[in-house]
């Protein structure tokens, strides 16, 4: 087997065989790549032809909306002059009827200028009279006064009303034993400016207890009820309190 392998040539043409072998692969993988570069190159294409198209389109669609907001515009322009044209109108209006009506507030003031001239001149007329209604004011004065005075007398004449008060006492004798007679006698024997005793009675109690039921008349301005009944307690042998049975205005 060495034999046959030392009769084989290739071997010494090992570097021949190897660019061979290199330019063959280098064929069959350089076709691959070419074809998909070919084929990206293709897509990228593909892809700025599609943007181009996109681009386009923006644009006109971008041009007709700025034409219609033109459009838009100048019509709010238009309606912007008219109502100035309009507004420019009214201010010349109310111009002249302000300047009319100074001239006529002008000739008023003139015409009443002239009118106090001939109200003195009355004036100076009606002062020949003048005395007369300052004699009329003092006779007038004069009975309205003397009216004045006479109320006030006959209002002075009248009698001041008295304040007055109805009251019924009950007096408490301290038993069956007391002498009741005794102790009514006691209780009128006071005596007061502004006090009139009145109709008095007996009220049994219980026990064969009776107590002293007795009316009077006071004027408020000059009899206390705690005074009064203080002084009907001072008769310590009869009494054994004072109450307030009633109390009304007279």
């Amino acid at each position: 087997m060495a034999c046959d392998l030392a009769k084989d040539t290739f071997w010494f043409d090992k570097a021949r065989t190897s660019d061979a072998e290199r330019i063959y692969f280098e064929k069959l993988y350089g076709n691959k790549q070419t074809q998909q570069k070919n084929a990206s190159a293709s897509s990228v294409v593909d892809q700025i032809a599609r943007a181009r198209e996109q681009i386009e389109k923006s644009l006109s669609q971008t041009n007709d909306s700025f034409g219609d907001m033109a459009s838009e515009a100048m019509k709010k322009l238009e309606l912007m002059e008219t109502s100035n044209k309009n507004m420019i109108q009214k201010i010349e209006n109310l111009t002249s009827l302000v300047s009319k009506l100074q001239d006529r507030v002008k000739v008023l003031e003139g015409k009443s200028s002239e009118k106090p001239k001939e109200e003195e001149e009355d004036d100076d007329d009606e002062d020949l009279f003048a005395s007369d209604d300052e004699e009329e004011d003092e006779e007038a004065s004069r009975i309205r006064e003397e009216r004045l005075k006479a109320y006030a007398e006959k209002k002075s004449a009248k009698k001041a009303v008295v304040a007055k008060s109805s009251l019924i006492l009950e007096v408490k004798p301290w038993d069956d034993e007391t002498d009741m007679k005794a102790l009514e006698e006691s209780v009128r024997t006071v005596t007061m400016d502004g006090l009139l005793w009145g109709a008095s009675k007996l009220v049994p109690v219980g026990y064969g207890i009776q107590k002293l039921q007795i009316s009077c008349v006071i004027e408020d301005d000059k009899v206390s009820t705690d005074d009064l009944t203080e002084k009907i307690e001072a008769f310590e042998d009869y009494v054994q309190s004072v109450d307030i049975a009633a109390f009304n205005k007279i």
